[in-house]
């Protein structure tokens, strides 16, 4: 193979790093990556950056050449914590002096790094997926800051998949990069896409070797460039079996350098050296990896179940079974072993003077190791949860014995009450804490979902508890937790108030709820801090100091926050439409839906939606960061989100046989127009039968981006055409009643499993019937040929927003929804009174077809938006400013 190369991409921290043709494979460290580490996001969350500074170090010290930095997560701000984080490695020399690789999917945050970070570094990425236009213009101003830049195989089509598609990508985009916008060739990185093999579909089969070639095409072709990628992502198919996934990563990498693959992201625990590899094994690896045999899958599955070193075949030991009586149940509750524990906690009776005692003494004993081991992060939440389920298990045993006795139970350590506010009905993440609180031995009052406040502020009263956890997930919650804080105030209240839910956060608690009341106020953001500050707030020695420290701490945030707000600068409402996104609709493609009106989906089964599951927020419900299928083989997390992920497909399995869940769908396509700028009226043979009203961007930007609102991707009436959108619901029924089989049985665990399942079956329904839309029903894409990858990247032509959700933030829009496709009378999802869905596990929106369409943030808006959004809608403005004021600028 002759390379081109003429020029070298020279990066530096404090010391150069020069990608010459005597350089080795450059390895691309990835713990500092929130999405990629657990530990690295809970640290940068907690903002104990001092800590994740360690990470960084620990990546150096362990080989690391270029380190991979990235910030994206809803619950922290990526911006300021780029620019922190790069701030504090530049004072570390023996950090700093690897190059920086400043990945985001936010230009703001790539933009905010580049000005900060020490050196040449890395930005991670750029690609055509969403035209020329912005790819340069990005371009340019990577290039003006003098980085290096990853370039994706994605164009305006979707991801490339093969060989032809990955070369015609790289080839358009280096053509751009270097004849139109001038950039240094050698400062060019081609991730080519890196897909499982072996999945046994015929189109993946080429995946490994396509990159391969293509890897050697660009490598000869285009002058100076490098070739990157993700390996991990080649074995996908054998998660489970480390055996052969450490070959096929050796022999994978084998083949791509000596193709000229000269970086990428990699795992040294996952790799096996080339030369070590048993003959067998390297025969059946490489069939599949360079495709050499039509039946090369099917071979390397049978002689996976022969290779050792496979956690999957780690035989049951059950030496542990002969150790004393307290050992065996510590076992048991650390491994979430609840096979012997009715033997062993009869036998730990028959020793004990009373039976009350085995609960105080062994299993505490237990419980309180599960307790240091969770602290210390050796154990994770799914564990913990399954440990709770054994000490459920034991206690539910040994109350008779106790009854019979009359002995009074164990004293808690506190009581707290746990509750999702009035409206809302999300409460997994409210029944993990209440499980975690529960295994280190306080007693929790669980009043469930949609409770009103004067339920909470009598029950808290009557039980005389020692704190109130509230939980919510939509944006009303907020509301509600302002509102129950200033009632605890008013009945002078003195304990604690713990808020937790996906909508809440710091900012929210510091600004709204802790100023109205006076006593301690707590944003617990993940169920392993739940113990720790429980336990800080409830100790009589020390929660005065504790309580004020907090108090303070939030007082800071507070100030700082309310400055940065200030920061920022608006346009008025007028000005915003004047900026809004133009599309030219004398040439924008509008397709008319093959059927028009309302529509039930009927007879589907669950079968049909499985390959449509995002796993990744599933594990993120259960504490477990990272991006599937990488968190599989995560360092830290990886074999517990195995096990999950193993367990999970077991519950499905079951949930199929036995139709435990059911899916109901009902949709609507409908001729309407953009009418007022900003409203969108929806009509049946040309008469208007609803107005969904849409809200404006009203940030300043910069000179020639456009405000946008949804109302700009379909037609305005004075434009003469008719346009089309469509509106949708689909609900999971069933997960509440399953949940509540199995906590009704003690098992905690699969309760929560459950109910995690439901909400990863209706996303997928959502996902399973947008694409419907799109290639049958209204057909706009009849030739789509998609990944669930693509999918879950939303690389499809138009957009299903929801209410609630970042573009549409108002949640009062559902109800227009449900009247135009009576959704409650044809498939039973309801509206609470703060328009939660119910059942939970629910997914509703709109679709949207123009191939300009295009996912975005509002942001914050004004007052004078405030104001002409009610009187468009005919409300009092006091009621817009309550479902509005997250995204209110001066709140």
């Amino acid at each position: 193979m002759k390379i081109k190369q003429t020029k070298y991409m020279k990066l530096s921290g404090l010391e150069p790093l020069v990608l010459n043709e005597n350089s080795n494979f450059i390895n691309v460290g990835e713990r500092t990556n929130v999405a990629g580490s657990r530990k690295f996001l809970r640290l940068i969350k907690d903002e104990q950056f001092d800590e994740a500074l360690d990470i960084a170090r620990h990546q150096v010290d362990g080989g690391a050449q270029i380190i991979d930095i990235n910030m994206d997560d809803g619950l922290i701000d990526g911006k300021e914590s780029m620019v922190r984080f790069l701030n504090l490695i530049a004072a570390e020399p023996d950090i700093s002096r690897v190059p920086i690789m400043i990945d985001s999917s936010k230009w703001e945050i790539i933009e905010a790094g580049l000005q900060v970070v020490q050196g040449k570094c890395v930005v991670n990425s750029i690609s055509l997926k969403e035209g020329e236009e912005k790819f340069i213009w990005e371009a340019k101003q990577i290039k003006r800051y003098g980085a290096a830049v990853i370039v994706m195989a994605f164009d305006e089509v979707g991801q490339a998949d093969n060989y032809e598609r990955r070369i015609e990508i790289a080839e358009r985009s280096y053509r751009i990069l270097v004849d139109k916008v001038g950039f240094p060739s050698e400062d060019i990185i081609f991730d080519l896409n890196i897909f499982p093999v072996a999945t046994g579909m015929e189109e993946h089969r080429r995946n490994a070797i396509d990159f391969i070639e293509a890897t050697r095409w660009v490598r000869e072709n285009l002058e100076n460039v490098s070739v990157s990628g993700g390996v991990s992502n080649v074995s996908f198919s054998f998660r489970g079996n480390d055996g052969v996934r450490e070959a096929m990563h050796s022999v994978f990498l084998y083949h791509a350098i000596q193709a000229g693959m000269n970086m990428g992201i990699v795992n040294p625990t996952m790799l096996e050296v080339y030369d070590d590899i048993p003959k067998d094994l390297l025969e059946h690896v490489e069939d599949v990896i360079l495709d050499r045999r039509d039946d090369a899958t099917e071979r390397l599955l049978e002689f996976a179940e022969t290779v050792k070193g496979s956690k999957a075949e780690k035989t049951v030991d059950l030496s542990w079974r002969e150790n004393p009586v307290q050992d065996r149940i510590t076992h048991a509750l650390v491994k979430g072993i609840d096979a012997f524990i009715i033997e062993d906690v009869e036998a730990a009776r028959l020793e004990a003077q009373k039976p009350i005692d085995v609960i105080e003494g062994h299993l505490m004993i237990g419980m309180n190791v599960v307790g240091d081991l969770f602290g210390a992060g050796k154990m994770f939440l799914p564990q913990v949860v399954k440990s709770a389920r054994v000490m459920k298990k034991a206690v539910a045993y040994l109350n008779p014995f106790i009854e019979a006795e009359k002995t009074e139970d164990s004293e808690p350590v506190g009581k707290v009450l746990m509750a999702t506010v009035k409206g809302d009905v999300h409460d997994i993440g409210k029944n993990i804490v209440s499980v975690v609180l529960a295994c280190n031995n306080y007693e929790i009052v669980d009043l469930g979902v949609m409770v009103p406040p004067e339920k909470i502020i009598e029950t808290a009263i009557k039980e005389r508890v020692d704190a109130i956890g509230l939980s919510g997930l939509i944006t009303p919650s907020l509301d509600e937790m302002v509102y129950l804080a200033k009632e605890m105030q008013r009945e002078n209240f003195n304990i604690p108030l713990l808020i937790g839910g996906a909508t809440t956060s710091k900012a929210h608690t510091a600004v709204k709820i802790d100023t109205q009341y006076e006593n301690a106020v707590v944003h617990v953001n993940d169920a392993s801090r739940a113990v720790t500050v429980v336990g800080d707030l409830l100790n009589k020695k020390t929660n005065k100091d504790y309580v004020a420290a907090m108090k303070k701490d939030y007082e800071e945030f507070r100030t700082k926050f309310l400055k940065r707000g200030k920061e920022k600068s608006y346009i008025s409402i007028e000005e915003a439409r004047k900026r809004k996104y133009k599309i030219d609709w004398e040439q924008s493609e509008i397709v008319k839906p093959k059927e028009l009106g309302v529509q039930m989906l009927k007879q589907l089964s669950l079968k049909e939606l499985v390959p449509y599951i995002d796993w990744s927020p599933f594990f993120r419900s259960w504490d477990l960061h990272g991006k599937f299928p990488d968190i599989l083989t995560d360092e830290v997390v990886g074999e517990q989100a195995t096990i999950m992920y193993k367990e999970a497909q077991e519950m499905i399995e079951d949930i199929i046989a036995k139709q435990l869940l059911k899916p109901k769908a009902v949709f609507g396509l409908f001729e309407a127009n953009s009418i007022n700028d900003d409203d969108i009226s929806v009509q049946k043979k040309g008469k208007e039968i609803a107005v969904f009203r849409t809200l404006r961007q009203q940030l300043s930007k910069r000179e020639g981006i456009p405000n946008h609102a949804l109302a700009d991707f379909i037609a305005p009436k004075d434009s003469g055409k008719t346009d089309y959108m469509g509106a949708f619901c689909v609900g999971i029924f069933g997960a509440q009643e399953l949940a509540d089989s199995y906590r009704g049985k003690g098992d905690d665990y699969n309760a929560i499993m459950a109910q995690a399942i439901a909400d990863r079956f209706a996303e997928a329904f959502a996902e399973y019937l947008h694409k419907q839309i799109r290639t049958k029903h209204w057909g706009y894409t009849a030739d789509e040929d998609l990944t669930n990858d693509d999918l879950i990247k939303e690389s499809y032509k138009g957009i299903r927003p929801a209410p609630g959700y970042p573009a549409c933030p108002d949640h009062l829009e559902k109800e227009t929804i449900w009247k135009l496709l009576d959704v409650e009378k044809i498939i039973g999802v309801k509206l609470t009174e703060s328009l939660a869905m119910w059942p939970a596990a629910a997914v509703s929106g709109y679709y949207f077809a123009n191939p300009e369409a295009k996912y975005f943030g509002l942001g914050k808006i004004t007052d004078d938006q405030v104001t002409d959004y009610a009187n468009r809608k005919g409300i009092a403005k006091d009621k817009a400013r309550k479902w509005l004021h997250p995204n209110i600028a001066d709140e």
